[in-house]
């Protein structure tokens, strides 16, 4: 069951090291009304394909031998509502100090146009619960974005697979960082929204044919 996806979480789950402190990150890969979910609390690098949870939408565990995602109510909750194809989730430290500021990141570098305009801050909620789903959702909603700041926690990330809901992660948090140090200098220009559309549009035919 989901194999493929299965496969995916387990090979790219190995880069949420660089994203995120210990085991406190998750991926999931979706298909139609089922994802495959990292597992909660193993080693990324010990994840095994045949042992990565698969989940409905609903929530429900429907395969795997181990618990998913302690996150999981909130992949599901942004599956339900986005034409996502997958979710990156990570505590990575400039992004997690603008949500701890409660502080959205605007579109100071042109690289955030992966995520959107701006990405938003979903407020604060106990993390694992349907709430802060709820708050993730509607933030984003809100922002018409693909990532979102989760208050006094974190970023969650999405694209259309794997490769790209982690590329949204990296370009986010790093946008996060230079934001924070131009911030400690002066004050941070901002990219009109026209630019930022411009740049998106770009995006969309950007890589060589094949990729």
């Amino acid at each position: 069951m989901l194999g493929a996806e299965r496969r995916a979480v387990a090979t790219r789950a190995p880069d949420l090291a660089g994203l995120t402190p210990g085991r406190t990150g998750n991926l999931s890969v979706r298909r139609d009304d089922r994802f495959a979910v990292t597992p909660t609390g193993v080693a990324y690098d010990r994840i095994d394909a045949a042992d990565v949870p698969v989940v409905s939408l609903d929530g429900e565990q429907v395969a795997g031998d181990t618990a998913p995602s302690s996150e999981t109510p909130m992949h599901s909750a942004v599956y339900r509502e986005f034409d996502a194809g997958a979710i990156v989730h990570t505590h990575s430290p400039w992004a997690s100090t603008l949500a701890i500021l409660h502080e959205p990141i605007p579109p100071v570098h042109y690289m955030l146009a992966l995520a959107g305009t701006t990405v938003p801050v979903a407020d604060y909620a106990t993390y694992g619960t349907a709430e802060l789903a709820a708050n993730a959702v509607e933030a984003m909603e809100e922002a018409d974005a693909d990532a979102c700041l989760l208050a006094n926690h974190g970023l969650l990330a999405t694209g259309d697979d794997a490769d790209s809901a982690l590329e949204t992660a990296v370009n986010v948090e790093y946008t996060a960082r230079i934001y924070c140090q131009a911030k400690a200098f002066g004050d941070p220009v901002e990219l009109s929204r026209e630019e930022m559309a411009a740049v998106a549009e770009k995006f969309e035919g950007y890589g060589q044919d094949g990729d």
